[in-house]
């Protein structure tokens, strides 16, 4: 017996002594805002003397552990030093979340490569904060429309649209802070209601890859998100000032953030822009001013288990369109197109705003909550409330009369749960489910006939998304389902009903017969499936290639379906057509990524095909009691976009670095066999950027803007009779201007001021020669040239 239990205690000692200590310890550190890598976080495990540091990737490995429990002390330059307990039982891989500070005031990427977890194969593209800080002034189009592929449809210079692949409004999402902007994006003179300057970081995702926004971004999505917020006991802003000579105004801009240990914040931000007329390098573009008024309010408590947040906004723009846009009968419409020249109408310079105008105000309440579950993920809830209210004025017989020719109102509610799984830094999950009602209100007591009617409309949306990384390779796939049901209400003129064939085909929709007019009652219900699938795989150190396929489906605007008269800020009658069905895209993109030290490129072709595209172009003019204007035609037809996006940036040495750009979009009429109206020409962008860290952080570039003429487009040109001459006159609108090459320059430099105060200094120049030139994409290019030289200096203090 005692021979047993000797025999059995040496047993025991034997595989206590033998226990397993070649297990390895593995994961990532990343950051649990937006799931990025965090490198050179560094990992102590208590005990050791060693550490081990995370490489590019955020990844760390820990090697020779037994099967026991230990503590790691993870710590990281912009993080809260964090204490994790890890089980290992064999090789253990454990990814940790960290709150990740950021210093500075956010940046600008277009999400469409890799860099953003959610779409690793759709192409990407980064910009600075200061591409925000340069366009502080001006507006968010403004700040992409450098980017490639992303250009702008403007109206004058004051009401920039993005246009990403030569698709625009609503094919084009805009989220911010989590809420899908809802302010009557249909309009092409309808510019974003955002204020820039309250933007931490955009990105732009090309195509209709970010499902969960939305399955009708044919076009893509651009996603604003505010300030970070650390959770530690500071406090901190900045305030931006901006002066610029063409428009004779400038902008300021202020916010401040107070944030605490136990993770409650606040901030405030503020913005206030004023501009007088705009000149061209030969004559004032009259009427042309701006005035601006935004604030933004945010409080809450961010925590790494759970959180909350209330925030409130407020949008107010006046914005002038051109009086010169604004004739009287068909003469004076087609001498004006015919004039290269001086306006038929220019005044002196003025801060006065008149008709014809916009005055948009747009208010947005939300409230968002999170709860983080241990090693599964995190479940968000999020309702918001908008209002838009857009008044757009005429310029009326009577001088006297002061009411807007358009008076809109939309009010939007919307409700958004997410849930995000992230304990496997591997494998991208997330689903979620919407619920949004919106009312539509034109008021009546404008006097003038309404362009678009009272509607209601819900919409329900589910989506589901999924990645893995395998090696070097990842996957990625997504689909989403998405309800819409319009119930409208709208008069017709009888003539047009009838000339339309609409008592043939919609009988039924008819509730009232008024004698000159038919009250109808038209509903929409449309189902739509939205998809994408992707893959990415690592062909070295150096190079990336990438796939994408996505299918969208965009049921029609209001605009779409109902314009029926003058749309006054867009200086053009619309017709819309109530047949129309819903488009269908099939997308597929290609990009091939080189990233290095000295030379990095990105070259990203993409097909697009749209089934039941639906254009505007003009078909002819009409004379009505406020003037006479041209008629613009919704139609659909079966489209093709082809184009390519390339970007190179090359280091020569430590002070110097070159960057090139060039974007290419074909659009093709399938149905037609026809060019397609308002495809971006060929452009082309190149900097020289030289700078010296140690001369007061000195900056400055020397930036090239080559705008080729578009060569490709339909012949929409119409004929007017002319009274006075009782003659024909064809009006050329579509003939493209020429090509262009503007010259622009930027430099800065920092001081000190104290250990926590700086204050930043630059000066710009655009459009350095004064050059005239006219922008195919800018709708006023009708009637007058585009803006000349514009020199403006930014005081920033970041405090």
């Amino acid at each position: 017996m005692r021979l047993f239990f000797g025999a059995m205690l040496l047993l025991i000692s034997s595989i206590a002594t033998s226990q397993n200590c070649q297990n390895t310890l593995s994961g990532y550190i990343i950051d649990l805002h937006d799931q990025s890598p965090l490198a050179n976080a560094t990992i102590i495990l208590a005990g050791a003397e060693t550490a081990v540091i995370t490489d590019e990737k955020g990844f760390y490995s820990i090697s020779g552990l037994c099967d026991a429990t230990y503590s790691l002390q993870i710590s990281h330059p912009a993080c809260s030093t964090q204490a994790v307990r890890v089980i290992v039982r064999g090789d253990t891989e454990r990814t940790v979340n960290m709150e990740h500070h950021l210093e500075e005031l956010g940046e600008v990427s277009v999400i469409g490569s890799g860099n953003s977890k959610a779409n690793k194969t759709s192409q990407e593209q980064q910009v600075s904060t200061v591409a925000l800080q340069v366009n502080a002034a001006g507006s968010i189009g403004d700040a992409l429309k450098g980017l490639s592929g992303v250009s702008s449809l403007n109206t004058g210079n004051t009401v920039v649209k993005p246009v990403i692949q030569g698709l625009h409004s609503s094919r084009v999402v805009l989220v911010t802070d989590g809420t899908r902007l809802q302010d009557q994006e249909w309009g092409v003179e309808h510019a974003p209601n955002i204020d820039i300057n309250n933007a931490g970081s955009v990105s732009v995702v090309k195509g209709a890859s970010a499902l969960q926004y939305g399955g009708d971004a044919i076009g893509g999505t651009i996603i604003i998100k505010p300030l970070r917020v650390p959770q530690a006991d500071s406090l901190y802003g900045s305030t931006l000032l901006t002066g610029a000579s063409n428009g004779r105004g400038g902008s300021i801009t202020s916010t401040l953030i107070k944030s605490y240990n136990s993770g409650w914040y606040g901030s405030i931000q503020g913005t206030l822009k004023r501009f007088g007329d705009f000149e061209t390098p030969d004559y004032i573009l009259s009427n042309t001013g701006a005035y601006e008024r935004d604030l933004a309010l945010r409080v809450g408590v961010n925590k790494f288990s759970h959180g909350i947040e209330a925030s409130y906004s407020i949008y107010n723009n006046e914005l002038g369109i051109l009086r010169a846009s604004h004739v009287g009968s068909a003469a004076d419409l087609a001498n004006a197109i015919a004039n290269t020249g001086v306006p038929n109408f220019t005044e002196d310079f003025t801060y006065e705003i008149d008709s014809p105008k916009q005055e948009i105000k747009h208010q947005t309440a939300k409230i968002s909550a999170y709860k983080r579950f241990n090693d599964l993920g995190k479940l968000s809830f999020q309702y918001d409330y908008q209002k838009n209210n857009r008044l757009e004025f005429d310029i009326r017989r009577d001088s006297d009369d002061v009411r807007p020719a358009i008076d809109l109102e939309l009010r939007t509610h919307t409700t958004t749960v997410d849930f995000d799984y992230t304990a496997d830094n591997t494998i991208v999950a997330k689903a979620g489910i919407l619920g949004r009602a919106q009312t539509n209100f034109p008021d009546p007591a404008t006097g003038i006939r309404r362009l678009i009617p009272d509607y209601d409309r819900i919409d329900f949306g589910a989506y589901l998304l999924g990645a893995k990384t395998l090696n070097d390779w990842t996957l990625e796939g997504g689909v989403r389902y998405d309800f819409n049901f319009i119930d409208a209400q709208k008069f017709y003129r009888t003539s047009f009903w009838e000339d339309r064939g609409y008592d043939v085909l919609f009988p039924e929709l008819v509730i009232e017969d008024l004698g000159t007019q038919f009250l109808v009652n038209p509903e929409f219900t449309f189902h739509n499936i939205s998809a994408t699938a992707g893959a990415g795989y690592d062909l070295s150190d150096t190079y990336n290639l990438t796939f994408n396929y996505a299918l969208s489906n965009r049921a029609p605007n209001p605009s779409e379906l109902f314009s029926d008269g003058l749309h006054q800020s867009a200086a053009r009658i619309e017709l819309g057509d109530i047949r129309f069905d819903k488009e269908t895209s099939h997308k597929i993109s290609v990009a091939l990524s080189r990233k290095h030290n000295n030379w990095s490129f990105t070259l990203a072709p993409f097909a697009n095909f749209i089934s039941d595209f639906i254009l505007i172009e003009p078909t002819g003019s009409q004379q009505t009691l406020r003037g006479n204007f041209p008629v613009w035609e919704y139609r659909q037809t079966n489209a093709r976009l082809l184009g390519i996006d390339i970007d190179n940036r090359y280091i020569i040495n430590e002070y110097l670095t070159m960057t090139n750009q060039l974007s290419i979009v074909k659009g093709q009429d399938r149905t037609l066999d026809l060019p397609l109206i308002n495809i971006p020409p060929v452009n082309t962008t190149n900097r020289i950027t030289y700078t010296n860290e140690k001369w007061y952080n000195f900056n400055f570039w020397i930036e090239s803007q080559y705008v080729f003429r578009q060569n490709e487009f339909p012949d929409t040109n119409f004929p007017v009779f002319l009274v006075e001459s009782n003659q024909n006159v064809t009006v050329d609108v579509s003939t493209p201007p020429e090509a262009y090459h503007l010259l622009n320059l930027r430099g800065k430099v920092d001081f000190s001021l104290n250990t926590t105060s700086k204050l930043e200094v630059a000066l710009a120049v655009n459009n350095l020669f004064d050059t005239t030139y006219r922008n195919y994409l800018n709708r006023q290019r009708f009637f007058a040239d585009d803006l000349g030289r514009n020199l403006s200096l930014q005081l920033k203090i970041n405090y």
